[in-house]
């Protein structure tokens, strides 16, 4: 089939079950539909950091082009720990909207028989991640390590069969403002959710990073959700996990950038579910190309790769919080704490970063949720964080309180 590509500037998309990748934002639309090349090279393959990487994904896009497509986009998912296989496509049919629009209503898993859990297990159980907050506080204590994203896997067995496409429909009515998608995996499982943050956008030379670290639970009163989000704005230890963060995303994108503006403070951005702690960095590259759309020097994925992951879902220093993860977490993360999202031949493009999500397998579901540990964590605030985190992903299964662990 050939490869082609359209946009439709202000249109509505149309979400079909036939579609094989999706990814929205309120930037832009990207539905993919047929596989036509398939990219599984780490995104750091041995000592030479992206450079196979980035040559196999120029190679895949001059293929393309050698078919007659002008502007190839690719999309999919980048894991946690980078030195382990991608999952990235290029589809022979991109549909490009330029904004997300409102979708159907789900068809499917609305209108049978409400799904029930068969079976469930959290990995590491509550009592094996409260020990490893309490052991990552105490790491602080002894060793440079100031910050420790720890996180949790709760698997699932349903009643029936899942559709991914109904799933996905949910996320998106429910989190309208979220970065959704819908992701194939090379385990025939579909990674799916509908992320809140913004890892890294490029179009043309302008760049937006939109990081959160600092969270807080939704109340379903009004003045209990307002007191809430006013203390999670000044709570000293949740400024202290953000600040890291902005720093750290700051300092490696300023040699990339002629103009960087980075807030002196964080802002409240929230979700049905949760309120974060939020910072809007913008920036103009260095180097050739316009706003209006021209290629700049960098590409997206090349500026993605070299923020993720931030330590927002790893943590400060790198190597110490990549070590804490290891000895602590007791299970591969694999897509989660990712980052998913598309990119064209010409640099622009949108990554997320992958929370909010779970991976999708016939009745089987994987969903994943973390939390930031500092000196200032307490194991039992982490853990409810965690349990409130995965709130996005069982509503969209119509589980609500009935999924937590």
């Amino acid at each position: 089939m050939q490869h082609t590509q359209r946009e439709r500037l202000g249109s509505t998309p149309v979400f079909s079950p036939d579609r094989d990748l999706f990814f929205s934002s309120e930037y832009k639309t990207v539905s993919g539909k047929g596989i036509s090349q398939t990219i599984t090279t780490p995104a750091i393959y041995g000592e030479q950091r992206q450079s196979a990487f980035q040559q196999k994904i120029q190679q895949a896009f001059a293929d393309e082009k050698s078919k007659g497509v002008e502007n190839p986009i690719l999309m999919g998912s980048i894991p946690f720990d980078v030195s382990e296989p991608s999952c990235l496509y290029i589809p022979e049919s991109v549909e490009v909207t330029e904004h997300n629009a409102a979708m159907p209503e789900p068809n499917g898993i609305l209108a049978r028989e409400p799904l029930q859990i068969l079976a469930k297990r959290s990995e590491p159980d509550e009592s094996l991640f409260k020990h490893a907050v309490a052991e990552a506080v105490k790491k602080f204590q002894r060793t440079e390590l100031e910050k420790a994203v720890l996180s949790r896997v709760l698997n699932l067995e349903l009643s029936d069969a899942i559709s991914a496409d109904d799933v996905l429909s949910r996320l998106i009515k429910q989190n309208p403002t979220g970065f959704h998608f819908a992701i194939p995996q090379q385990d025939q499982s579909v990674l799916l959710g509908a992320s809140p943050e913004l890892l890294i956008r490029q179009q043309g030379t302008s760049i937006l990073s939109n990081p959160l670290a600092g969270s807080a639970k939704r109340q379903g009163n009004t003045d209990a959700d307002r007191q809430v989000s006013d203390a999670l704005l000044k709570s000293v230890k949740d400024r202290y996990e953000h600040r890291l963060v902005i720093e750290e995303i700051a300092q490696q994108l300023t040699p990339y950038c002629r103009e960087l503006d980075v807030p002196t403070g964080p802002s409240l951005i929230s979700t049905p579910t949760m309120w974060h702690l939020s910072t809007r960095i913008e920036g103009q590259l260095n180097g050739l190309g316009d706003e209006q759309g021209k290629p700049s020097n960098y590409n997206v994925l090349q500026l993605a790769c070299l923020l993720h992951p931030t330590p927002a879902v790893c943590g400060f220093p790198f190597t110490l919080s990549r070590d804490a993860i290891k000895e602590l977490e007791g299970y591969e993360r694999g897509m989660f704490t990712g980052m998913v999202g598309w990119c064209d031949s010409q640099g622009n493009g949108e990554w997320a970063v992958t929370i909010r999500c779970g991976k999708v397998r016939e009745n089987s579901v994987r969903l994943f949720a973390g939390a930031g540990i500092v000196d200032a964590s307490c194991p039992q605030a982490e853990w409810a964080e965690t349990e409130a985190k995965l709130g996005t992903m069982l509503n969209a299964f119509g589980l609500g309180e009935k999924g937590a662990a």
